[in-house]
């Protein structure tokens, strides 16, 4: 019996083991209802199916520019794949119309998490989207985009001389943002201003305190010192003030901290005649912050409702027993205070539990669900709307004070009116 020379067993086991691989990988294909080709400059595609439940779309006009694009394009060996990938991705979450439904490349991703942890490096301004153009929501305090002159408000129409128009925020955030020490140019409008203004600032490192506080006499309170009709004011009355910047990462034990600090010092020194709750220019940040701050002056009930995409309701309940529910309270805003900050003064005021003080909020009344991908990206839905207790929406309407005070240019660090109306509020 004559046996296969080695040579030919190994080719036919070669041949065998192709075969069953390719097997596998034509069934997993199937299974997945994908299809793989090579295009005519040797690149290998993959297209999946979409889900049985979803619309019918033919992708062939992707695939088409995709190779055009490589096939015409002049500096073809420079286009980075990957950049195109997301460029796609990004586009098509933005069909959505929804400037708060985004999606994050991984050095984006990054930045947004940097933010809520209140350190990185840049300008310190929250940027929002408003008519199609890149908007100031706030800018944060004491940094660098504060003390250049950035107000609530302001719209940015260039970066380093660049167009804006068509900007996501997450792209306006990283051409703004940079090391420490560089410089980054913007074009400004301010908000009922006809001449934009260019202003050149110089990025630095923003650590963003999440809460400041302080218990005065009302003669220590060199912020309304400038302002006649303080004069008429006890000036022996002594108030507490309380100003929440962020809902980040670690607001709720700062806050913790600052409330046992002010109730320390009311112990000490005797009664005192009210709090002033400051979240002007708060961008807002997690849904359960704003639901934990609204728990220290409300004793029970719905602080904010949640109406999502699947057409469910959520309620969200005080969750904690409130050090400050008899304090009287006074709570002031203005259009730099969006999201989580406007939860907190629309339940507030809807249980009238204090008075708001300032200008109508900014408006931002939808939930954002942070998703994490692979390779870093993120994606930000929005999945739901929400409703203050009385069911009034936050979205585009903001929360409206029940005193109006607007602050104009001419307001300096001795004469805040907003915070001296809370004051005189406090003190009828």
């Amino acid at each position: 019996m004559s046996s296969l020379p080695f040579s030919s067993i190994r080719k036919y086991i070669i041949i065998f083991a192709f075969l069953i691989l390719a097997g596998g990988i034509g069934y997993n294909l199937g299974q997945r209802k994908a299809g793989i080709s090579v295009t005519v400059d040797k690149r290998i595609v993959i297209n999946q199916e979409l889900p049985k439940d979803a619309t019918p779309v033919d992708f062939s006009l992707f695939w088409d520019v995709w190779q055009r694009m490589f096939r015409f394009y002049i500096d073809a060996a420079g286009l980075d794949t990957q950049k195109m990938v997301w460029g796609a991705i990004s586009g098509m979450v933005a069909s959505a119309g929804d400037p708060y439904t985004i999606f994050l490349p991984p050095k984006e991703n990054k930045d947004v998490k940097e933010d809520l942890a209140g350190e990185f490096e840049g300008i310190g301004a929250q940027l929002g989207l408003k008519d199609g153009r890149i908007i100031v929501i706030a800018p944060l305090k004491g940094t660098p985009a504060e003390k250049a002159g950035i107000k609530p408000g302001d719209y940015i129409l260039k970066v380093d001389d660049v167009d804006t128009v068509g900007w996501t925020i997450s792209q306006a955030v990283s051409k703004i943002r940079g090391i420490r020490g560089t410089s980054v140019k913007l074009h400004i409008l301010h908000e009922n201003s006809q001449k934009p203004i260019d202003l050149t600032i110089v990025r630095d490192t923003i650590l963003v305190a999440s809460v400041e506080h302080w218990v005065k006499k009302v003669s220590e309170i060199t912020e309304i010192s400038g302002i006649p009709s303080v004069a008429k004011l006890d000036a022996t009355k002594k108030v507490a003030y309380l100003q929440l910047n962020r809902f980040g990462d670690h607001s709720n034990e700062d806050w913790d901290k600052a409330v046992a600090d002010i109730l320390d010092l009311q112990s000490q020194n005797g009664t005192l005649t009210g709090l002033v709750f400051d979240l002007r220019n708060n961008p807002g940040g997690y849904l359960n912050g704003s639901v934990f701050i609204a728990s220290e002056f409300i004793k029970s009930g719905i602080i904010v409702s949640q109406k999502n995409s699947d057409g469910t309701k959520q309620d969200y309940l005080v969750d904690k027993k409130g050090k400050l529910l008899e304090m009287p309270l006074v709570v002031l805003v203005n259009k730099g205070s969006a999201s989580a900050a406007e939860i907190v003064a629309g339940a507030l005021r809807d249980y009238k539990r204090a008075t708001i003080v300032g200008e109508t909020t900014f408006g931002k009344g939808s939930v954002q669900t942070p998703q994490e991908l692979k390779g870093g990206a993120g994606l930000h839905i929005t999945t739901g709307k929400w409703l203050l207790p009385k069911g009034d929406s936050i979205a585009k309407v903001g929360v409206k004070p029940d005193i109006e005070v607007k602050l104009d240019d001419a307001t300096t660090a001795t004469t805040d009116a907003q915070l001296a109306k809370a004051i005189e509020v406090l003190l009828k």
